[in-house]
C-alpha cells in the first residue's frame, strides 16, 4: 500500500487558481466515489477543500497492471474515452506506481474542474508515504497555514474524514492515518503555545477585551465600521460567548448586512451617541478621515454608564478615537500600533512553539510507518504459520495411516519428525546455501537473528555429538 498526499495551497497558487479546484460540500460524497470508481490503484480517498487550500489524499494499491486513468478531458468529445493504460514490468518500483498514481490523479483533478493539467502541475505539491503523513499533520496541527497555528484547520479536517467515512471511501488504513494525525494535532496544541497567543488584529483586539471583561455573557459589543476586520472581530467575539453586538456604519444596509449574519443590532454612525453607554467594548476600524468618537461624547456616555469601565480598540488608521480619549480614567484605549506589539511577539512565541511542533510531528510519523510497517508483516507471518500448518497437516496423516496399519508407534513418531523437520528446512536451507555462493551473507545473518542460533553454538552441539 502507498500514500499519495496531492494538494494546492495559498502559498502555492493565487485565489483565482485556488477557486477553480475547491468542492462544493454537497456533492463531495459523489466527487469521492467517483476518485474510486476512476483511478483504480486508488483503494481510498479523502479530499480537505478550504479556502487556502485542497488537498487529495489517498492510499493506493502496488498492482503490476492496471487502467490508471480512464475519463474525458476537456475539449474532447464526451463519447470518446480516454484509456491510459499503463503495463508495469515486472522489475517496475514502488516508486513507479507511486509516481504513474500521482500522475492519473492530477489527470483526475484537472478533468474533474476542466482546468489545463500544466496549470495544476505548476501550481501543486505531490507527496508520498512518510513525507505524505508528515504533511497531513503538520497541515492538522496549522504549521501549513496562512496564519501560523490557526486552530480552525483541525475541525476542518475532522469533517472531512467524516465525509470520506460517510462516503464509504475511507476505510482502515485511511481511517489509521486520520487518527494518528488527529492525536499528534492535539499533542500540539496541548503540549506547545503554537495556538495559545493572537496573530491577527482582529483576534489580538478581542483577546485583550478578555482581560478586561472576563465574561462576555453580560457584555455588550460597538463595533464601528462593516469591513473585513470587523466582521472578523464579530465572529471571535460570538466565539468567545458574546450576546450583544451593536455594528454602526456610514450605510445603514452595509450594517444591516453584517448585523444579520450574527442576529447583531444595526445603526448608523450619526446614532453612536445614543447606543455608546450599552457598549462595553468598542472596536473601530473605518476609512474616515476625521475621528468619529472624541472625548467629550465618551465622557457624556460614561457618566451615564456610572462609570462603568470601557474597553476600545481603534484599528483604524488614520485614527477614529480622539487621542484624549485615552485620558479618561475609566478607559482602556488601544491603538493598531499598541496591537502590532502583542501580534510580534505572538508570531515569535508561535515560531518558538513551532519548532516544539515539528519535533512531535517527526515522532507522531515515525510511529505510525512503524505500526505500518508491522502490519504489512502481519499477512507474511499469516502466510508462514499457514504454510507450516499445512506440512504439518500432510506429515501427520501420514503418520495416522502408518499407526492405523499397526507400525510401531515409536518408528512413526521418529520419522514424523525427520519429514516433518526436512519438508520445512528443505526450501529455507536451499535458499541460505544460494544466498551464501552469491555472496548475500546478510541472509545468513537474518537467519541467525530470527532463530537465535550462531554458526559457533551449531559447531560445538557437532563437537560434542562426535565426542559421545
Amino acid at each position: 500500500m502507498g500514500i499519495i498526499a496531492l494538494g494546492i495551497n495559498h502559498k502555492t497558487a493565487p485565489v483565482a487558481v485556488r477557486e477553480k479546484v475547491s468542492f462544493d460540500p454537497a456533492i463531495m460524497p459523489d466527487v469521492l466515489k467517483h476518485v474510486l470508481e476512476t483511478l483504480l490503484p486508488v483503494t481510498e480517498v479523502s479530499i480537505l477543500s478550504t479556502c487556502n487550500r485542497t488537498e487529495i489524499y489517498c492510499c493506493y494499491a502496488d498492482q503490476q497492471e492496471s487502467p490508471v486513468f480512464a475519463g474525458t478531458f476537456p475539449g474532447q468529445s464526451e463519447t470518446k474515452e480516454i484509456q491510459d493504460t499503463k503495463t508495469l514490468s515486472d522489475q517496475s518500483t514502488t516508486k513507479d506506481a507511486a509516481k504513474e498514481t500521482a500522475k492519473a490523479l492530477l489527470a483526475w483533478l484537472s478533468h474533474h474542474h476542466s482546468m489545463d493539467e500544466q496549470v495544476l502541475q505548476d501550481s501543486s505539491y505531490i507527496h508520498h508515504d512518510s513525507d505524505a503523513v508528515q504533511h497531513m499533520m503538520r497541515v492538522a496541527s496549522g504549521l501549513d497555514s496562512l496564519v501560523l497555528g490557526e486552530p480552525q484547520i483541525l475541525g476542518q479536517f475532522k469533517s472531512a474524514f467524516a465525509v470520506s467515512q460517510q462516503a464509504g471511501t475511507a476505510g482502515s488504513n485511511l481511517g489509521r492515518l486520520f487518527r494518528q494525525t488527529f492525536s499528534v494535532a492535539k499533542e500540539v496544541r496541548t503540549n506547545t503555545a503554537i495556538g495559545q497567543n493572537p496573530v491577527s488584529v482582529a483576534f489580538a483586539a478581542v483577546s485583550m477585551a478578555k482581560h478586561i471583561f472576563t465574561d462576555f455573557s453580560n457584555s455588550t459589543a460597538l463595533l464601528i465600521g462593516a469591513g473585513e476586520t470587523i466582521d472578523l472581530v464579530a465572529k471571535h467575539l460570538k466565539d468567545a460567548g458574546i450576546k450583544q453586538i451593536i455594528v454602526a456604519n456610514r450605510t445603514l444596509a452595509r450594517a444591516q448586512r453584517l448585523a444579520e449574519q450574527f442576529h447583531a443590532e444595526a445603526v448608523l454612525l450619526e446614532d453612536i451617541a445614543q447606543v455608546l453607554p450599552r457598549a462595553d467594548i468598542v472596536i473601530s476600524s473605518t476609512a474616515s478621515p476625521l475621528p468619529i468618537l472624541g472625548k467629550g461624547t465618551v465622557e457624556r456616555a460614561l457618566k451615564k454608564r456610572r462609570h462603568a469601565p470601557m474597553f476600545m480598540v481603534d484599528i483604524a488608521v488614520p485614527r477614529d478615537i480622539e487621542e484624549e480619549v485615552g485620558d479618561l480614567s475609566d478607559v482602556f484605549l488601544y491603538t493598531v500600533d499598541d496591537l502590532k506589539g502583542i501580534i510580534e511577539e505572538n508570531i515569535k512565541s508561535r515560531q518558538d512553539a513551532a519548532q516544539q511542533a515539528e519535533q512531535l510531528i517527526v515522532s507522531g510519523v515515525e510511529r505510525f510507518m512503524r505500526e505500518l510497517r508491522s502490519l504489512d508483516v502481519v499477512s507474511s507471518v499469516t502466510a508462514l504459520r499457514g504454510h507450516v500448518e499445512s506440512i504439518r497437516e500432510e506429515c501427520l496423516i501420514k503418520a495416522q495411516k502408518q499407526l492405523a496399519k499397526g507400525d510401531d508407534p515409536a518408528k512413526v513418531l521418529q520419522t514424523f519428525a525427520h519429514v516433518y523437520t526436512n519438508k520445512i528446512l528443505h526450501n529455507p536451507t536451499k535458499k541460505m546455501r544460494q544466498a551464501g555462493a552469491e555472496g548475500r551473507l546478510e541472509v545468513v545473518d537474518w537467519v541467525q537473528e530470527l532463530f537465535q542460533i550462531s554458526a559457533d553454538t551449531n559447531n560445538s552441539s557437532h563437537e560434542k555429538k562426535e565426542k559421545n
